[in-house]
């Protein structure tokens, strides 16, 4: 009895689905809040490279800090942010799309003044994970 016990319990066992270890899977809105939290909240530009593409960490490597960051790429210099998911373009289902539309609302201070504002991001998946293409450009604004 104990050794069909003993059986019956390891092939139970052996049974369990395993679970790999690594990074866990993240969704498009989370890439994002993590990118604009490693230039906003963290202001350390190196912690913002894992979410964007080659061509992207060029040219964040190429400004060194947050600040010229945010004034430059994202054109928005800022303090003080909290950072929310305004849109997103995506499926419910999410498995038949591989590039998505985020909309970030941005809630700070801008020049010592509350400021309210927001940003457009373009993002596409490669294999399982959610990368940032581009900072699309603001609508509506018209130079002259």
């Amino acid at each position: 009895m104990r050794v069909l016990l003993l059986i019956s319990m390891l092939a139970l066992f052996g049974c369990e689905k395993v679970i790999e270890k690594g990074e866990p899977p993240q969704s498009p809105e989370s890439v994002t809040l993590s990118f604009f939290k490693a230039i906003y909240t963290d202001r350390d530009v190196s912690k913002a490279l894992p979410y964007v593409t080659p061509e992207m960490r060029e040219i964040l490597e190429h400004y060194h800090i947050a600040a010229s960051v945010q004034r430059h790429v994202l054109g928005l210099s800022m303090t003080d942010v909290k950072v929310s998911i305004d849109e997103i373009d995506i499926d419910f289902f999410r498995k038949f799309t591989d590039e998505v539309t985020v909309i970030v609302k941005m809630e700070g201070l801008k020049g010592g003044k509350y400021w309210i504002d927001d940003r457009t991001l373009r993002l596409k998946k490669q294999g399982k994970k959610w990368i940032i293409v581009e900072v699309l450009p603001e609508k509506g604004k018209i130079n002259g």
